[in-house]
């Protein structure tokens, strides 16, 4: 996922981490049962913009809201104003702290970080401990962020631009991955459900009276298949595919959160439109490392975008 004639920027990256909305970038890699689904929710997602939510007084849940945020780097927010951990790309602006500003969680503690995968949700990440011993029995929202770095989407990425310079047309990357009908990046998918489902379980086995909400990836490329080569160098009939296997993972985690008691958060159908080939403004992935946050990953505005889903599904 990188602009055309720049090297490949890091996709969802690395980190240690923080408790209670503590810290944020050092990115190298692309994360319901009772009692948080409340009224608050509710009244903050009846048509009402994350924006102006975050920007409002807390409000106040019925009961008490302990949230615990776990996940990879697309939910920690790498380069996004204001980090509060560099080493795990943890920002106040990212989408866990929005919910729970939204919500008016009694505790908040964020815990997401750049790079993780699920090994990473009860094994130490470096000198960052295993994410799941942020929980508690008395934890009673969970999001969960996490999956693209099983399949090492940074790696499939920077290979498919380097196959896109030396074949800018076609589907070069797609033909490298499914050399002798086997599909490479679809056989990881399946690799991953498993992991997913232990996590489910383990969190379920820690926190049993949370809510947990497994939130999907946003939109990386056009919805529609179109290229977009002056800003990635990728083949044009790659960009469809990553779109396609992108799709396969987030269909892969809406399984696995129906199938373990969990609430699947779409994050993908609100982006369309807002892709990394359009122009600034507009888009809510950035194509290079800029002000607004670290390349290949969502900015503000994406993870606002993130954020009013999740607020949705707490509200239903």
């Amino acid at each position: 996922m990188v602009p055309a004639g720049r090297s490949p920027a890091p996709p969802p990256g690395r980190g240690t981490l923080r408790t209670t909305a503590a810290a944020g970038p050092r990115s190298r890699r692309l994360s319901a049962r009772t009692g948080v689904a409340t009224a608050a929710a509710v009244a903050v997602l009846a048509g009402t913009a994350t924006t102006a939510a975050a920007d409002s007084a807390p409000r106040r849940a019925a009961g008490e809201v302990r949230y615990v945020a776990l996940g990879d780097s697309f939910s920690s927010g790498p380069g996004i104003p204001e980090q509060t951990d560099t080493v795990c790309g943890r920002s106040s602006g990212n989408y866990p702290a929005l919910v729970a500003r939204a919500v008016g969680a009694t505790t908040f503690t964020d815990v997401t970080c750049a790079g993780a995968d699920t090994s990473h949700m009860t094994s130490g990440q470096d000198a960052v401990p295993p994410q799941l011993d942020a929980l508690r029995p008395d934890t009673t929202l969970v999001t969960l962020g996490v999956g693209g770095n099983d399949l090492d989407l940074a790696g499939v990425i920077t290979r498919c631009v380097l196959l896109g310079y030396l074949a800018p047309q076609g589907s070069p990357c797609k033909q490298s991955y499914t050399l002798f009908g086997t599909d490479e990046i679809g056989s990881r998918v399946d690799a991953t459900a498993p992991r997913i489902e232990a996590v489910l379980e383990e969190i379920r086995t820690r926190s049993p009276q949370a809510t947990v909400l497994l939130v999907g990836y946003p939109v990386l490329f056009p919805d529609d298949g179109t290229a977009c080569r002056e800003t990635v160098a990728l083949a044009t009939g790659d960009f469809p595919w990553i779109r396609d296997k992108e799709k396969q993972l987030n269909s892969m985690l809406a399984q696995q959160a129906g199938a373990h008691g969990a609430t699947y958060v779409d994050a993908y159908t609100p982006s369309v439109g807002h892709d990394v080939c359009k122009p600034a403004g507009v888009r809510w992935i950035e194509p290079e490392d800029t002000a607004e946050a670290a390349g290949f990953h969502p900015n503000a505005a994406g993870h606002r975008s993130t954020a009013d889903a999740v607020l949705a599904s707490l509200s239903r």
